[in-house]
């Protein structure tokens, strides 16, 4: 399906790939991993022909459909729904073809092509994917310009997906979802049914919804077969193979230098000693690749314990103006908890966490909590609010006004940036650096209370692992707001869901949590408490469309089944006036065989008629 042909990059003078090479098999799904800046967009660049390469090619299958996110987010009046169906070009351009078309040839082929690629079915399934994504049957029917830039990028991500292209190329595909919509997004991609190319840092994902991992690894490319613990493990057993073959490599070549060095001057081991400079001649090196070790992260502990609870909420309710997000909370947080936030975006995570930090102040009920509390806030936003003509250096210095130049200079190197990295611009700076800086300022003074709305955003795999392996380091309490299952799965140990108001525990493990977001009950997106009487009848209406989609069906089935009759009395018509064509037999095989044709489409269309009236009824009965 692609081929990666002794590839060249360079990119602002900088070798990315460096004459690498890789095959992928047709309808592989494909984890792209590899460090942060080392080429994975740039892959994605040259495939989609937005590059192109110093050397080497990277070929496709001719005819190809390529689908990616639009890097603009759609922002105009047409409604969500819309949007996404208007990304099936070729379902839109039947659709509107068949508004002006007269001849009767080409109107029978519209049809029959509408019904082999099921764009009756269209408007459904693109609700559902944008239901998966988060937004409600309301939502979708509502204009773009009405929703955030990240709102937006879910239903370029919608777009993309129900296009269904030949060769999907994702690029961190999570980065604006919850945990929900990640949930629902890795269940969807372990059944895409073409190529799939997915570059993310999600662990969870790509163990969940890939089989083949393509890594990056100083400029070249390697394939693995499995999911990525299995890419993991069989590499970390081959760099291990790797380093013991070299070091008994480095021990033969030192003995053969040795004795070519002893014995080279004396005629009697001359020639032992040429055959041994041969052999070192033609001995090829094996490369000891040495792993690049993370900057750990690190969170420096509170100076002194304090007693439970840390925080202690009593009939709370909160919320923006005259608007109220969650309702008479009474809830406590001790110093060793660990509790994960649960619930889809727009249920009021980030508002309980700024509540918590302080930073939103209860329009009713009371909040307790220690005088000497220390709250570390770490959220998206702070990464953008960082000064970006300033350095890490300046960053800490203006927490540290009267340190000396040594303590400053230390402290700096204590969250990851030393030597001349602390004098980095943040404007220069990649996404990781960047989380890592407003990391380090959120936990800079020694919380008892740390909380962290979606710190991975910017982290690669291995700073995701030195991340959760700091917060189990921590002796503190953690409020964790994350879509990184891996990260919840290794760190917290409660599970409250925020959801209709209110934030309560959810009793069950993250297994039971994706099996409720994925049920028909969790289509909600966890704005229904699990297992909370939805009942039958609530089942069955989430798997069936809405009345307004079902009409507009019925609409265009009523039609089609009209043209398809008035199809079928031509073709009678010009039969029975040729009299059967007993001279132009092939006249009269091309007929038939078109009246068959239609025929069944004509039978196809009664009987999806006959369901979709049925559903009707119901649904306009509900």
């Amino acid at each position: 399906m692609l081929h990666v042909n002794d590839l060249t990059c360079r990119v602002a003078g900088r070798v990315l790939l460096d004459h690498a090479t890789a095959a992928l098999p047709d309808g592989a799904r494909v984890g792209v991993v590899g460090r942060n800046g080392t080429g994975k967009t740039t892959l994605f660049k040259l495939i989609a022909g937005d590059l192109h390469p110093d050397d080497g090619s990277v070929s496709i299958p001719k005819g190809t459909r390529i689908g990616r996110v639009a890097q603009e987010a759609p922002s105009g009046p047409e409604a969500l729904i819309d949007v996404v169906l208007a990304a099936d070009l070729e379902r839109a351009a039947l659709l509107k073809e068949q508004e002006t078309a007269t001849d009767p040839d080409r109107i029978s082929d519209i049809i029959t092509r509408l019904i082999d690629i099921d764009a009756y079915e269209a408007p459904s399934r693109a609700a559902k994917i944008l239901s998966g994504l988060g937004f409600d049957e309301a939502a979708q029917q509502r204009p773009c310009s009405d929703f955030s830039g990240g709102w937006r990028m879910r239903v370029a991500l919608a777009a993309v997906l129900f296009s269904e292209p030949d060769l999907l190329l994702l690029d961190e595909p999570t980065n604006h979802l919850d945990l929900e919509g990640t949930l629902w997004l890795q269940d969807y991609l372990a059944k895409y049914p073409r190529t799939v190319l997915v570059i993310s840092h999600d662990r969870d994902l790509l163990n969940a919804s890939v089989d083949h991992i393509l890594h990056f690894d100083n400029g070249k490319l390697t394939v693995w077969k499995g999911n990525y613990d299995a890419f993991d493990r069989m590499r970390r057993e081959k760099l291990a193979l790797d380093q013991k073959a070299a070091k008994a490599q480095a021990e033969e070549r030192a003995r053969l230098e040795a004795f070519i060095a002893r014995f080279k001057a004396k005629a009697s081991k001359a020639t032992q000693a040429q055959s041994r400079v041969k052999r070192l001649a033609k001995m090829q090196p094996i490369a000891a690749v040495i792993e690049r070790s993370v900057v750990p992260f690190r969170i420096p502990e509170p100076d002194k314990e304090l007693a439970p609870p840390l925080i202690a909420l009593d009939g709370v309710s909160v919320g923006y103006g005259d608007r109220t997000i969650l309702h008479k909370l009474s809830l406590r947080i001790d110093p060793d908890d660990r509790i994960a936030l649960l619930g889809s975006n727009g249920n009021g995570k980030s508002t309980f966490a700024k509540l918590l930090a302080g930073r939103l102040q209860p329009s009713s009920g009371r909040v307790n909590k220690s005088e000497k509390i220390l709250v570390g806030f770490f959220a998206q936003h702070q990464v953008e609010d960082l000064n970006i003509e300033g350095t890490p250096y300046d960053h800490i210095r203006a927490r540290m006004p009267t340190a000396n130049e040594a303590q400053v200079r230390a402290k700096v190197a204590q969250i990851g940036f030393t030597g001349d990295r602390a004098n980095t611009v943040v404007g220069k700076m990649s996404g990781g650096e960047k989380a890592r800086l407003a990391f380090g300022l959120a936990v800079f003074e020694g919380p008892h209370l740390l909380i962290l709305d979606e710190p991975t955003n910017h982290l690669d795999i291995d700073s995701r692992e030195s991340l959760a392996q700091a917060l189990n380091e921590f002796p503190g309490a953690v409020i964790l707001v994350s879509h990184d299952r891996h990260l919840l799965d290794a760190t917290a140990d409660r599970l409250w869901l925020v959801a209709d108001g209110d934030v309560r525990a959810f009793e069950g493990d993250l297994d039971d949590y994706r099996r409720f977001i994925l049920s028909a009950e969790g289509s909600g997106r966890a704005s229904k408490k699990p297992g909370g009487g939805t009942g039958k009848s609530a089942e069955a209406a989430a798997k069936r469309p809405d009345a307004g989609t079902l009409k507009k069906k019925i609409a265009a089935l009523e039609e089609l089944m009209g043209q398809c009759a008035q199809e079928l009395a031509r073709i009678d018509g010009e039969l029975a006036a040729g009299g059967g064509f007993p001279s132009k037999p092939q006249k009269a095989a091309e007929l038939g065989r078109r009246r068959d044709e239609v025929a069944r489409a004509l039978s196809e269309a009664e009987e999806t008629w006959l369901a979709a009236s049925a559903d009707y009824e119901e649904a306009a009965a509900a």
